[in-house]
């Protein structure tokens, strides 16, 4: 029997042996794999220059002659952040599938690859459920001054005012909380707010509500009625060219004084700056930023120095689940590329 030769890049978080494994599993599937470990996530992702092989491919680890050599006569790719470029692609005339193991496979020259006739598969949704989570405990860090309370008492402060009726923090029950994007996040943000009680508002243009969710009182609105009648906006969209900084000056004017703004999505979705002023006049009473235009933000940059935000390090995804669960969906598809059958994600 034929052994199907697989290329296997992960790195130090979507390790090879998860995908080996997840491909051991699929009933009859007789392969051979040769496995790389990239040292992502201790070294950041980057984005191709301009002029160079890499133009256009956004986040991604790795040297491409070293990857390309890697590959070498396999059939299928298996990748998460390493770079595919065209140059890279005629050196590669035995691949047959390119398999992504995230949500959008912008490390990957798309045009490339189609006029090639290689296909691309991806796993969308595959950290859905860890971004909802981080989500409600980014809010919950900000609406109850728990983010505020650590930081001062690390540093030698007890904040007994943080209990003062004009300091503490409202309870979830009693507030309005808007979700903007309603896909595979948002929709479980939405699921996992209904126990709190709150009034939940739901912003997507391109999505219908849900009848379990319309039932249980959760509102489709536009954005500038979610925006005014939000006293906690969560951030949910894809990054495209109609959304790229569609939050800004404007969009924050909108919203409730004293309200919180959170992004575990992207950060080119919003105007920092304006985020910024929003939050340093008092207009915001606080934000939860999980995502930034740039990564690492620069050390100087003035949203690290307010005390009214949470700020984590592009996070919120991370959970040993999306790493199983993005294994399983890509050894799904390629069970299906072996079985003749249509990819389940084409990109």
């Amino acid at each position: 029997m034929t052994r199907l030769r697989i290329a296997i890049v992960g790195d130090r978080f979507m390790k090879p042996d998860y995908f080996r494994r997840a491909l051991e599993a699929v009933p009859g599937l007789a392969f051979e794999a040769r496995t790389l470990e990239l040292d992502w996530p201790d070294t950041p992702m980057v984005h191709g220059e301009p002029g160079t092989e890499l133009e256009g491919l956004r986040e991604f680890v790795g040297d491409p002659d070293a990857i390309a050599d890697f590959i070498g006569d396999a059939e299928v790719l298996i990748n998460h952040v390493a770079p595919v470029s065209a140059a890279m692609l005629a050196r590669l005339p035995a691949l047959k599938l390119i398999a992504v193991s995230r949500g959008g496979p912008v490390n990957i020259d798309m045009a490339a690859a189609r006029s090639r006739g290689i296909p691309v598969v991806n796993a969308p949704g595959r950290n859905a459920s860890a971004v909802a989570e981080f989500t409600i405990g980014m809010i919950l860090a900000e609406t109850r001054l728990i983010t505020l309370g650590h930081r001062s008492l690390s540093q030698g402060e007890w904040r007994g005012d943080l209990y003062r009726e004009d300091r503490t923090g409202e309870e979830l029950s009693c507030q309005v909380v808007g979700v903007i994007g309603y896909g595979h996040i948002g929709t479980r943000v939405v699921r996992l707010l209904k126990p709190f009680g709150c009034s939940i508002l739901v912003n997507d243009p391109y999505v219908a509500l849900r009848p379990e969710d319309a039932a249980d009182g959760v509102e489709q609105v536009g954005l500038e009625e979610l925006l005014r009648r939000s006293d906690i906006v969560t951030l949910h969209a894809r990054v495209t060219e109609e959304t790229k900084g569609f939050i800004g000056q404007q969009q924050f004017a909108q919203m409730k004084r004293g309200a919180y703004f959170i992004n575990t999505a992207r950060g080119p979705l919003v105007d920092y700056d304006a985020l910024y002023e929003a939050l340093r006049s008092g207009h915001l009473r606080g934000a939860g930023l999980e995502t930034f235009a740039i990564e690492p933000p620069p050390p100087d940059w003035p949203l690290l120095r307010l005390d009214n935000v949470t700020l984590t390090p592009h996070i919120a995804g991370a959970s040993r689940r999306t790493i199983a669960y993005a294994a399983e969906m890509v050894a799904e598809e390629v069970r299906r590329f072996v079985a003749g059958e249509p990819a389940l994600n084409p990109a």
